[in-house]
């Protein structure tokens, strides 16, 4: 077993290029799938059959050491790169001082801290609080309950091609059937999917495009029965979809106006990926609760409901918490990914990348007819495939061209994402550690990729 894994246990550094070195899935990464089979069940499915054995910046090596352009970062999750020597730093030490210590029983500093730097930090000049959990789906079932003690209703709006999560509550709240909650129901209730601002598709204004939505929820449930409206200022899983302008404002103020708390998922969005702290800035909305996870602590679980301190603190003692709950270790890491964006000025990068690779991605659309649309904010961009000859007509989602493109890149080094309700958009959100060298190096292969379908 050691000389089988020896690639594994390499400690070299990771030099920051793209390297192919073996078939892919090598040898090894073939050895390991085949015992994943045995043991992991098949609804448990990767998007290709590699095993990562190592990550460093931008850069992810397999068990056979292939070296990949990360593209996806872990779908947002390693926002300040893999292995970040600050982050890696914090939790060591944290591991050897506290491991674990439930908060609501034995609380200690770095949860306070953490809480400390969302407030200072999330959009609004109000007196904030934070809970923390462990994972994004757990941050929006406890927005929602909190919404819904705050003002003692029971309704929760959410739009079209949302993404919110995998257990019950979010899987009701998610807008996409397959793969997230096929065969998965009964659902909670209580549910109430609206129209949303999808400019490719629907060509409306974000004033027009509100009106749609706001007068939907209230034919279709009434104001006065909605606890919260919980929205993604940029739609992740759902194809990167950025609403049009004055889209989110008109929707804020319909809540405000009609007593609706008014939720920003910023779990994908948020911690410096669009070149802001949280995406909301760029539609100068100031939310009532924002909602983090993901890129928050380098790769360690953690997520944060931060709102308002009167809507946070309608709950009663002991109404929120979680045995692994804003972990120590977790929390440490997530003060060092504060510190680094801070130090580092990684929101200027987070701009850089879109300098880099907006343009880039928009001469493509130009040679291939293909790129039906280009969208997104600084490093969390996205290119919308449709069927040649249907993108300013039909547009007709073209999810074939999305599986020939993310393959092709894979087999070169580039690993890509694919989303959307209709399966026909490569999203892209490389680390703020890239370089602008390896974005025109996966540049290149995209090119390729789109040359060769």
């Amino acid at each position: 077993m050691t000389d089988t894994l020896a690639p594994l246990q390499t400690t070299d550094p990771i030099v920051q290029e793209r390297r192919v070195v073996t078939a892919i899935p090598g040898p090894l990464s073939q050895a390991i799938h085949a015992r994943r089979l045995a043991v992991i069940p098949g609804g448990v499915s990767s998007a290709l059959p590699i095993y990562i054995a190592r990550a460093h910046g931008a850069i992810v090596v397999d068990a056979d050491g292939n070296q990949y352009i990360d593209l996806g970062s872990g779908i947002g999750v390693m926002t300040i790169g893999h292995t970040d020597e600050a982050v890696v730093a914090a939790a060591s030490a944290q591991l050897a001082l506290v491991t674990h210590a439930m908060f609501t029983i034995t609380p200690y500093e770095s949860y306070v801290r953490v809480a400390e730097l969302l407030a200072e930090h999330t959009p609004g000049d109000f007196a904030k609080k934070t809970v923390l959990l462990n994972s994004g789906a757990e941050a929006v079932e406890n927005a929602v309950k909190i919404a819904r003690k705050f003002t003692g209703r029971p309704g929760v709006a959410v739009l079209e091609h949302a993404y919110h999560g995998r257990t019950n509550l979010t899987m009701a709240m998610t807008f996409k059937a397959m793969p997230y909650k096929a065969g998965f129901g009964p659902f909670a209730a209580s549910i109430h999917h609206a129209p949303n601002s999808y400019p490719f598709r629907d060509g409306l204004s974000g004033a027009e495009a509100a009106k749609r939505t706001i007068g939907y929820l209230e034919k279709t449930v009434g104001a006065s029965d909605l606890a919260c409206l919980v929205v993604e200022p940029i739609q992740g899983e759902g194809g990167f979809v950025v609403p049009a302008e004055g889209y989110l404002p008109a929707l804020q103020e319909w809540c405000s106006a009609n007593g609706i708390v008014f939720i920003a998922d910023e779990i994908q969005s948020g911690m410096a990926r669009t070149g802001a702290y949280f995406a909301s800035e760029h539609f100068g909305v100031v939310p009532d609760m924002v909602l983090t996870a993901k890129g928050i602590a380098g790769g360690l679980p953690i997520a944060g409901v931060t709102g308002r301190a009167e809507i946070m603190d309608s709950s009663h003692p002991g109404g929120l918490g979680g045995t692994f709950a804003g972990n120590p270790v977790a929390a440490a890491a997530a003060v060092a990914v504060f510190d680094a964006i801070e130090s580092r000025n990684l929101l200027a990068d987070g701009k850089r990348i879109e300098g880099v690779l907006l343009p880039a991605l928009l001469a493509l659309q130009g040679k291939y007819d293909v790129i039906g649309d280009v969208r997104g904010i600084g490093a969390m961009l996205a290119i919308e495939l449709v069927l040649p000859g249907t993108g300013s007509t039909t547009k007709e989602p073209n999810p074939a061209a999305v599986s020939a493109i993310t393959a092709f890149a894979a087999q070169h080094g580039v690993l890509l994402l694919s989303a959307g309700t209709f399966g026909n958009i490569i999203r892209f959100l490389p680390s703020l550690a890239i370089t602008d060298e390896l974005l025109r190096d996966a540049i290149g292969v995209l090119d390729d990729a789109f040359a060769a379908l």
